[in-house]
């Protein structure tokens, strides 16, 4: 038996935290003072308080550490990392899924803190994504903002539920119930008019070309009792109140991200996209693309890949996508399905994958086309998005296609085939499809 070096430690002095609600249990490890080739450790037990936070900090000061080591336990581990964070320590958060625990082995809070510092010193944690403190605050107001909207949703739905019980089938005849006509209608309701033609007459623009089929919709009014019409002004109010929080929180989002006017406008200019929506984005992903290495990784983290599970060359399970940051998926599934309805590249590629292989994967494919794209302009100020053009699939691949068959019909006569591209083509360059 000979004697073997160990590879050197990633970190010397380092902090593994294990955190819950209460209370942090931190593990430091440190050279040993007796024995350089020994490790020393000690492991105590603090509280998620300012007060708390600040003694862990200092006890981590006075063993020369700088670098502390957590897993992305909930919200939980806001409290110690933005804390540590403004103490100048070196915060690392890693995914659970990244430090699962080894069989056989206790699992208790103090033996977590002691395995992470032990995975974070040997260099095996990958730092998970955390935005910067100013796209923090950004992010709180667009992540509360698209709460306040799928509330103000699932109000109006309560809403059209309220009418099919009073056999009132406005939503049959107008596209949107709380337009213009259909709020004027709702509010004569409360107000207490039953008569169906008095209520069609209420319609404007448009609307007023259906009168006859709104007078056949209303013609339940007379079932409309006192308790629909309270019921109906409680749910109305209510989504006038969360219109007038949207749009406040709006007007503030606009303050905060007047520094990064040109970003926006980047993601906008994007088929699919509004400013709305290039915002939350934005939010999400930040403006420094430098800490998504390439594309693909920005791609990876948001979980707009294919998750390929596979085991002696047979598939596991469905090739579902990622789990990956909700929010951009919102966002993603949005812009998608409207850049499906342009006649653009990416509404090219969101039809023709939706027509062989179904809408929820033409919507995760064409988003990973969007990333892609975000990526790169992000990447590069300035630079304008300019679409290919709707036939940009169908002109590649008809190009494509016929110079394999030549080529094949070729050596099919013995003809040893080499392709040389003129400068003077007309056709796409050949490159992969993205």
């Amino acid at each position: 038996m000979e004697d073997v070096e160990d590879e050197p430690l990633y970190l010397e002095r380092v902090c593994g935290l294990d955190v819950a609600k209460g209370q942090v249990d931190a593990c430091i490890r440190v050279p040993s003072g007796k024995n350089p080739k020994r490790r020393a450790q000690e492991v105590r037990t603090f509280g998620t308080t300012k007060k708390e936070l600040l003694s862990l900090a200092d006890w981590l000061r006075v063993h020369g550490v700088t670098d502390v080591a957590m897993e992305a336990t909930g919200d939980y581990w806001k409290a110690p990392f933005f804390r540590l964070e403004a103490e100048g320590f070196d915060c690392v958060l890693a995914d659970a899924k990244q430090v699962k625990h080894l069989p056989g082995r206790p699992k208790t809070d103090k033996a977590d803190c002691v395995w992470l510092a032990k995975n974070f010193e040997r260099g095996m944690l990958a730092a998970c994504f955390v935005a910067t403190e100013e796209f923090r605050t950004i992010r709180l107001h667009t992540r509360y903002r698209r709460n306040l909207t799928q509330e103000r949703t699932r109000e109006k739905q309560r809403v059209e539920k309220l009418l099919e019980d009073a056999l009132i089938k406005l939503s049959c005849v107008l596209t949107d119930v709380h337009g213009v006509s259909g709020r004027a209608i709702m509010e004569a309701l409360i107000a207490g008019q039953k008569d169906p033609r008095t209520l069609a007459e209420l319609a404007v623009r448009r609307a007023r070309s259906k009168i006859p089929e709104l007078v056949e919709a209303l013609d339940g009014a007379d079932t409309f009792q006192e308790h629909h019409a309270f019921l109906l002004r409680k749910m109305l109010d209510r989504i006038d109140r969360h219109t007038a929080d949207i749009d406040d929180i709006t007007a503030q989002i606009d303050v905060l991200l007047a520094p990064y006017e040109e970003q926006p406008s980047q993601i906008d200019s994007v088929t699919g996209f509004g400013r709305r929506s290039g915002q939350d984005l934005l939010a999400e992903i930040g403006v420094d693309m430098s800490r998504f290495r390439t594309a693909a990784h920005l791609v990876s983290w948001s979980g707009f890949c294919p998750l390929m599970k596979q085991s002696a060359g047979k598939l596991i399970g469905r090739n579902a996508r990622t789990k990956g940051n909700r929010y951009i998926g919102a966002v993603l599934g949005e812009s998608s399905t409207a850049a499906g309805r342009t006649k653009t590249r990416l509404g090219a590629r969101y039809r023709r994958l939706a027509k062989r292989r179904g809408k929820p994967k033409a919507q995760v494919a064409t988003g990973n086309t969007q990333l892609k794209i975000i990526h790169c302009l992000l990447s590069t100020p300035g630079m304008p998005y300019e679409d290919l053009g709707p036939d940009y699939y169908e002109t590649r691949m008809h190009h494509r296609r016929q110079v394999r068959n030549h080529v094949k019909s070729l050596e099919r006569l013995g003809c040893t085939v080499t392709l040389d591209t003129t400068p003077a083509a007309t056709h796409p360059p050949e490159e992969e499809v993205a």
